[in-house]
């Protein structure tokens, strides 16, 4: 058995990678912010299907929080053979105008070096010179690093642009030491952050600009996290997949 940390994995995206992880055997490492009933109710459904799940706190974007995560995880006594880098932000839809640095700060210490924090324990604990047996990263992009979200979230698709380059960068440096590292693009996702930009309703609005005409489902962009890392995907690092319905 090995652990699979899923940053994020409360809700949304996170939380059906969380379920589809378990199902293929791992123990999840269920991580949450502040909302620890949902957290809870992730792992009471992953144990009620027979898999293996526990709860981590940490926002990620506190260095001593990340590395108290990590600390736990090592008490598990599994490899920490996976990490899927999901947890992230953004704030009410807004032009330049109105971005204030705090705002832009705050987006970019989750969305950035949240990812970069969790990258580097992995590789501590997975990378052959550090004595571990290899294993993948998958970070969660958005299809706003292409687009650019103006007018709405230019900070939020910013920060994703730096987890692109985290993704290429990261995968070039840690491929000899076994470690895949790997990226998924949502596009229009049916998941709660859309009300945390102000409009609950946006993926219903803009669908019909979508080639595919429709929103996506959490469990879509899982499906596509789960094979990157799998032994299915074991030749493939620094790659990208799109899932945007076309956009």
């Amino acid at each position: 058995m090995a652990i699979a940390l899923v940053t994020g994995a409360s809700r949304g995206i996170g939380k059906a990678t969380a379920l589809e992880l378990a199902r293929e055997g791992y123990t999840v490492a269920v991580n949450y912010h502040h909302n620890i009933k949902a957290a809870t109710d992730v792992i009471h459904q992953i144990v009620e299907e027979g898999g293996k799940a526990f709860a981590v706190r940490a926002d990620i974007s506190d260095e001593a929080q990340v590395l108290a995560m990590f600390d736990s995880l090592d008490r598990e006594g599994e490899p920490l053979t996976a990490l899927v880098n999901n947890a992230g932000i953004l704030f009410e839809q807004s032009s330049i105008e109105n971005l204030s640095a705090e705002r832009i700060n705050r987006v970019l210490a989750t969305n950035v070096t949240g990812y970069f924090l969790c990258c580097r324990e992995a590789v501590k604990r997975m990378s052959f010179k550090h004595g571990g047996k290899g294993g993948a990263i998958v970070n969660v992009s958005s299809a706003a690093s292409r687009l650019g979200a103006p007018g709405e979230y230019v900070d939020y698709a910013a920060s994703k642009g730096a987890v692109d380059s985290l993704t290429t960068g990261l995968s070039l440096e840690v491929a000899a030491q076994g470690i895949r590292v790997n990226c998924v693009r949502p596009g229009l996702i049916y998941t709660e952050i859309h009300a945390s930009g102000g409009e609950p309703g946006r993926v219903d609005r803009l669908k019909s600009v979508l080639p595919m005409q429709r929103g996506g489902q959490p469990e879509e962009v899982a499906q596509a996290i789960v094979w990157l890392l799998s032994e299915k995907a074991s030749y493939v690092t620094g790659s990208f997949i799109e899932l945007a319905g076309g956009k």
